[in-house]
C-alpha cells in the first residue's frame, strides 16, 4: 500500500510510520518541524521528507491511505487536496482501530499513569513470552519502538489518550478503540485548550467506560472521586472490577510489595506507582498471568522513558526526571521523591510547558502541588509563550497560583543552570519535571556536573 502522513514528525506517528514502511509499504510524510529523535529514526529508515513543510503536490491519487495528525490544521494544503481527490483519510486512532478490528484491544487510559500502566503490562507480557501488538507514548527498555503491529499477534495493547483525534475528528482519540479489556486511573482536568470546561472533560471518561465492547472487563481506580461518581450510575454489559494502592512497605530506599508470596523489591516507587501496579495486575490477570508470575515479572520493571527515570547518583544526591506537567502528575511526583527519600532535601525544577500550564485561568489548578519540595523551581520559557501565542505570565502571579511564595522562578535556562550549580548538593536530591525541554538545557550534562560537584 500507497500510505501518506500528514504530520509525520509526531513520537507516535513517527514510530507508526516506521513500522508500516519496515511492513513492506510505500511510506511517505510531511511535516512543518521534525526534531530529533523523530528526525534520525525517519532518516535512518529513508522515510524523512525531503523539505520541510506542506505541500499540496505530496498527494497523488495513487496514494492508498492518509494518515493525519492533530499538528495538523483543518486547511492544510495536503489535507484539502486529499479530500479534493476522495482519498480514504485516517486520524491516528481510526487506523490503529482499522488494523486491530480482530484482536483482544488493550486500552489504557486515565489523566496520568496510563504511559506506565501501559509500559507495564506490556513488560509482564513479554516476560511471559505473549505475542502482542502495541502502542505507548514513550520508550520503553526491551522494545525498539513505540508501535508494534503484525498480522498474527492475537492482543493489541494501547495507551488510550484523551486528546482530539485530529483536526477535522474533534472527539477524544480513545472512543475510536473499542476495547476488550479496559483501564482508567483516574480524572484530574487537563488539556484545558480543547476541554475549557471541566464536566466536558469528565465526560469524556465516562464515554470512553461506555466505549468498551459488551461483556468486555474494565477496572478502574478506586480512590478516584471522580471515578466514583461515575461507576456509582454506570450501566453497562461488562465486567468491572475496582483496584486500590498495592500494600507495600519501603525498607531504606527501596520499595517492597507485600503479597501472597513474600515481599516484592521494587525498581520503581512512589505510592502513585503502586496504584498502577495494582491496575496492571488486574488487566494481566484478565489475559491469562497469574499473579505469581507478575510479581515476578513486575519486579523488574524499570519504568518507560522519562517516567521518574533515573539519571544518577553518588553518595550525597540522587537525580531523577519526569514527565510531569498537569497538577495531579506534579504533585504525585514530588510527593513520591519525598516519600522514598525521607532524609534528604528536594530541589524540584518543574516547567511551564503545556497550552494548560500557560493559560493564566488554569493557573490555580496547581495551588500547593510544589508545597513539599525544599526547594522549588518553576521555569517559564520566554520562546514557549511566544510560540504558542500566549502572554508571558508575571512571577508574582505565577507564586500566588501556585500558593507559594518561596518559588524560585527562572526564565532563561542559563540562569536555571546557574541556580543548580551554585547549589550545595550534600544530602540533596534533584527532580526535573517537564513535558518539555528546559529550553534545550542538557539535563544529562547539567546532572553530571552535580555529581561531579564541577561548577
Amino acid at each position: 500500500m500507497r500510505i501518506h502522513f500528514i504530520a509525520i514528525g509526531g513520537a507516535v506517528m513517527h514510530n507508526l510510520a516506521i513500522v508500516l514502511r519496515r511492513k513492506g509499504n510505500v511510506v511517505t510524510g510531511s511535516d512543518d518541524k521534525i526534531l530529533d529523535p523523530a528526525k534520525s529514526n525517519l532518516e535512518r529508515e529513508g522515510i524523512l521528507p525531503k523539505q520541510i513543510g506542506f505541500f499540496e503536490e505530496n498527494i497523488t491519487p495513487g496514494i492508498d491511505a492518509v494518515i493525519l495528525g492533530m499538528h495538523a490544521r483543518e486547511d492544510n494544503p495536503e489535507l484539502l487536496r486529499a479530500q479534493e481527490l476522495g482519498l480514504k483519510i485516517y486520524s491516528f486512532p481510526e487506523y490503529l482501530y482499522e488494523v486491530s478490528k480482530n484482536k483482544q484491544r488493550v486500552v489504557i487510559a486515565g489523566s496520568h499513569g496510563k504511559t506506565t500502566i501501559t509500559s507495564m503490562v506490556m513488560h509482564v507480557l513479554r516476560e511471559n513470552n505473549f505475542n502482542f501488538d502495541y502502542m505507548v507514548g514513550a520508550k520503553v527498555k526491551g522494545f525498539d519502538t513505540s508501535v508494534k503491529i503484525t498480522e498474527d499477534a492475537p492482543i493489541i495493547v494501547l495507551e488510550g489518550d484523551e486528546y482530539l483525534a485530529s483536526p477535522i475528528l474533534r472527539e477524544s482519540k480513545f472512543l475510536f478503540y473499542k476495547p476488550n479489556v479496559a483501564l482508567i486511573t483516574g480524572v484530574a482536568w487537563d488539556h484545558v485548550n480543547v476541554f475549557p470546561d471541566y464536566d466536558e472533560y469528565v465526560k469524556q471518561f465516562e464515554k470512553f467506560a461506555n466505549s468498551v465492547e459488551e461483556w468486555g472487563f474494565l477496572t478502574w481506580f478506586a480512590e478516584d472521586e471522580e471515578l466514583k461518581q461515575i461507576f456509582n450510575h454506570f450501566e453497562s454489559k461488562v465486567r468491572t472490577r475496582a483496584y486500590h494502592t498495592h500494600p507495600h512497605v519501603i525498607k531504606g530506599n527501596t520499595t517492597y510489595l507485600e503479597t501472597d508470596f513474600g515481599t516484592i523489591p521494587l525498581k520503581v516507587f512512589g505510592e502513585h506507582n503502586l496504584q498502577n501496579i495494582a491496575g496492571a495486575k488486574n488487566v494481566c490477570n484478565e489475559l491469562g498471568v497469574f499473579d505469581e508470575a507478575f510479581y515476578k515479572a513486575i519486579s523488574t520493571f524499570e519504568g518507560a522513558a522519562n517516567r521518574l527515570q533515573f539519571i544518577g547518583k553518588n553518595e550525597q544526591t540522587v537525580i531523577y526526571k519526569d514527565f510531569a506537567h498537569s497538577p495531579s502528575k506534579l504533585k504525585a511526583t514530588v510527593h513520591a521523591m519525598k516519600h522514598q527519600f525521607k532524609k534528604e532535601q528536594l530541589v524540584a525544577v518543574m516547567e511551564l510547558h503545556t497550552f494548560s500550564s500557560l493559560n493564566k485561568e488554569f493557573l490555580e489548578q496547581y495551588d500547593g502541588t510544589l508545597d513539599e519540595a525544599d526547594i522549588p523551581v518553576v521555569f517559564l520559557d520566554k520562546e514557549t509563550f511566544a510560540h504558542k501565542k500566549m502572554p508571558m505570565l508575571e512571577e508574582s502571579f505565577v507564586k500566588d497560583s501556585f500558593g507559594n511564595h518561596h518559588l524560585n522562578i527562572f526564565t532563561d535556562k542559563e540562569s536555571l543552570q546557574s541556580f543548580l550549580l551554585s547549589q550545595d548538593w550534600n544530602r540533596k536530591n534533584l527532580l526535573l519535571m517537564s513535558s518539555g525541554n528546559f529550553a534545550g538545557m542538557n539535563v544529562e550534562e547539567i546532572s553530571n556536573k552535580i555529581l561531579t560537584g564541577i561548577k
